[in-house]
């Protein structure tokens, strides 16, 4: 029996989308909405979020045109305020007044723009390796595979290429990279595997991330209480942009894990114990 359930909602325009809902719906404590990165989705927080079941509901969404998601027929859809109102759709949906929120990567900045549009919904906020500004060679190196499907025989080979593709990551075994191979390839009629999400959402979003001032968008986070963690090999979220946000935010606490690089899969020894410490201020 699986340790989540599964529910689909409608998106304003009438596009289905998932989500797994983890943990006791009765709980008292704030629960958790856990947002992906750009290309992935609910399975990334499969791990963390069993964890923080225990105590807390947990939901964890599949974005438009990822995972279980029905994909947009229209990919200008794939903008990131579509997204934004589709988890304000899903707070609604799932009886979520109030959250904290773990935004990894791409869920960071969708967590920003949260903060903007729905302000009284947050109560505080996880950032996973990312800032109001990412590195150049960080931003190059996820369009340039976003965009571009790349089919593979079976899961041996994906974890493979899941390890060429993300060689800082912090996975250590065998079982670790096929969980994350699973996350990213899904078998597919013709036999083979598939990337898990709609490749024609990198031109919406590469578009997009000219049309907002990221600083500002930042800002909307002041008056919440910011945990940042920063992966010390990683080449989206860079120590000195860490550094600024610090100084825009005096409440922010900032981690950086050594040794790993983007993102953090959260189940990291120090990782881990910042984030409890950090979550059992806000129950």
């Amino acid at each position: 029996m699986a340790d989540y359930r599964e529910h689909r909602y409608l998106a304003e325009d009438g596009l289905s989308l998932y989500y797994r809902d983890y943990g006791d719906p009765r709980s008292t404590a704030v629960p958790v909405l856990c947002l992906p990165g750009l290309t992935r989705n609910s399975h990334d927080f499969h791990r963390v979020a069993s964890r923080l079941a225990v105590k807390r509901r947990v939901i964890c969404p599949d974005y438009r045109g990822r995972g279980k998601s029905d994909y947009d027929s229209n990919p200008a859809n794939y903008d990131p305020k579509v997204h934004i109102n589709d988890v304000r759709h899903l707070l609604t949906v799932a009886g979520l007044h109030s959250v904290v929120i773990i935004g990894t990567s791409f869920g960071g900045f969708l967590t920003m723009g949260l903060a903007l549009a729905a302000p009284s919904a947050i109560t505080a906020v996880i950032l996973n390796d990312v800032g109001p500004q990412v590195s150049d060679s960080g931003l190059a190196r996820i369009l340039n595979y976003v965009g571009r499907d790349h089919p593979l025989p079976n899961w041996a080979s994906a974890a493979t290429e899941m390890k060429r593709m993300f060689p800082n990551l912090s996975y250590q075994t065998d079982e670790e990279w096929l969980a994350g191979a699973r996350g990213t390839w899904r078998e597919c009629d013709d036999g083979m595997l598939h990337f898990d999400w709609d490749v024609r959402l990198a031109e919406t979003i590469a578009r997009a991330r000219h049309e907002f001032e990221p600083w500002a968008l930042f800002r909307a986070l002041c008056g919440v209480p910011v945990l940042a963690f920063r992966g010390g090999k990683s080449d989206v979220l860079s120590s000195d942009v860490l550094e600024h946000m610090q100084r825009e935010h005096p409440a922010l606490t900032a981690v950086t894990i050594p040794g790993v690089g983007h993102p953090l899969s959260l189940s990291e020894p120090q990782a881990l114990e910042a984030l409890n410490e950090f979550l059992d201020r806000h129950k």
